[in-house]
């Protein structure tokens, strides 16, 4: 298939609000030359990242907009202008060989339209710009409402959220300190070739400069390392775990956590990896087989604690709830196509649920750690200062560290620009049983 139709057609049914890149890429990409993946995944991913942007210039360019019917015809029309705008594609290739593709999606009777919109760009694209000038949606490259969410929320750090949501996410690895120290392990990535530095916060972390194919890592099929951002790497230290403790991971697919729990503390008595969906969790048994770590895998609505609590009380509870994922932007561009302002208050709605259900699992003196890759205080900060008003049993604990910034509840990490993802953390203790009635 060709790259630019494959990724025409992924584009569509994100734009239609029907999937993310992550599920209808893959099938298309399965159908390209090997070659030709890499500029699969740039022009889809890319054309995604600058879409609020890029529409904007659509708009300008364009006497009515597209049917729904046409939608792959738009998507190759923002892939055109992607290219024109963000790559070193020369101009008459990226036009040529993006209106060539009008006739694979059997749609010939817009080539022209597509034609002529794209050379227009090529010609006027400057002057079009300049009148867009004022719009901040063209300087941020989001959405309209998430852009005056973010300057309202983050006054002082807006700018530079949309500036690291932007740039190209950095690969950053998590070593097994069952089977070597990050120093070794850093040595021995310089001693064959790979350019590395440790990160800043996670004592396990190490960002590579350059991004390359994982398994060719040295140890990588062996598990002595992991694919980890950094913010999700401190999740594993938070919970304070010790040996004999009983551990629940909820929402744990796909398992990043959950393993460095196991292996950062070998000693557990048992640890419960938790999610809605059984399809899910085979990602979470793939990462545990291949690191040769033990945990149980239960697939039940975290909520509905009747249906897969045996009763037993947790020590620790990592509740890594489901969320905007606004905080992982850079890695999922395709959130700003798909996320809408309604989802905020439902999923802070769902993650308070997931709170409430959880926390008589947890023993009298037990901690749970609340992370969201969000940088929405609705999601954050205002759901743990709601949790905390109804719940008299939880107090919640100082997080300790130089990382992020120190919300009026929990800690708040700002994505950014070769560090690392948008997080937030709140860590809470029961410091007596909740009464029932």
């Amino acid at each position: 298939m060709n790259p630019r139709v494959a990724a025409a057609r992924a584009l569509a049914v994100v734009l239609n609000g029907k999937a993310s890149l992550g599920s209808s890429l893959p099938p298309l990409l399965d159908k390209v030359e090997p070659r030709d993946r890499g500029l699969t995944q740039d022009l889809a991913f890319g054309t995604a990242r600058w879409q609020p942007r890029l529409a904007l210039i659509a708009e300008k360019l364009l006497q009515k907009p597209f049917k729904a019917a046409d939608r792959d015809v738009e998507a190759l029309l923002l892939i055109g202008l992607y290219q024109l705008f963000h790559t070193r594609i020369p101009a008459h290739a990226a036009i040529g060989e993006t209106v060539a593709c009008v006739d694979k999606l059997k749609k010939p009777s817009l080539k022209g339209l597509l034609n002529a919109v794209l050379r227009n760009a090529q010609r006027d694209g400057e002057e079009i710009i300049h009148s867009l000038d004022r719009d901040p949606v063209l300087h941020t490259a989001h959405p309209r409402w998430l852009q005056k969410a973010l300057k309202a929320q983050w006054p002082e750090h807006w700018q530079a959220i949309c500036a690291a949501n932007n740039a190209h996410p950095p690969l950053i690895l998590r070593v097994n300190q069952r089977h070597n120290s990050r120093d070794d392990y850093l040595a021995e990535l310089r001693h064959v070739g790979f350019e590395a530095e440790p990160c800043t916060f996670s004592g396990d972390g190490i960002r590579l400069l350059q991004a390359c194919d994982v398994t060719t890592l040295p140890g990588f099929a062996e598990g002595r390392l992991s694919v980890q951002d950094e913010a999700a790497q401190l999740a594993a230290g938070l919970l304070e775990l010790a040996p004999g403790q009983r551990v629940l991971d909820a929402c744990c697919a796909p398992g990043g956590k959950t393993c460095h729990i196991l292996e950062s503390q070998p000693s557990l008595s048992e640890v419960i990896g938790l999610d809605l969906e059984a399809k899910r969790l085979m990602r979470v048994q793939d990462n545990l087989d291949r690191l040769q770590l033990k945990a149980k895998l239960i697939a039940a609505d975290g909520r509905a604690v009747d249906n897969w609590w045996d009763g037993q009380p947790f020590a620790r509870i990592l509740l890594d709830a489901p969320c905007s994922a606004t905080g992982v932007i850079r890695r999922h561009p395709d959130i700003k196509l798909t996320r809408q302002p309604q989802d905020i208050p439902a999923l802070a709605q769902l993650q308070g649920e997931l709170l409430d259900a959880l926390w008589p699992t947890l023993e009298v003196g037990g901690i749970l750690v609340y992370a969201t890759c969000s940088v929405m205080p609705a999601e954050n900060s205002d759901n743990i200062a709601a949790f905390l008003a109804r719940t008299p049993g939880a107090r919640e604990l100082a997080i300790s560290g130089t990382f992020g910034i120190d919300s009026a509840h929990g800690r708040q990490l700002l994505p950014q620009v070769d560090g690392h993802d948008g997080f937030y953390y709140a860590k809470l203790m029961k410091i007596a049983a909740t009464p029932r009635g």
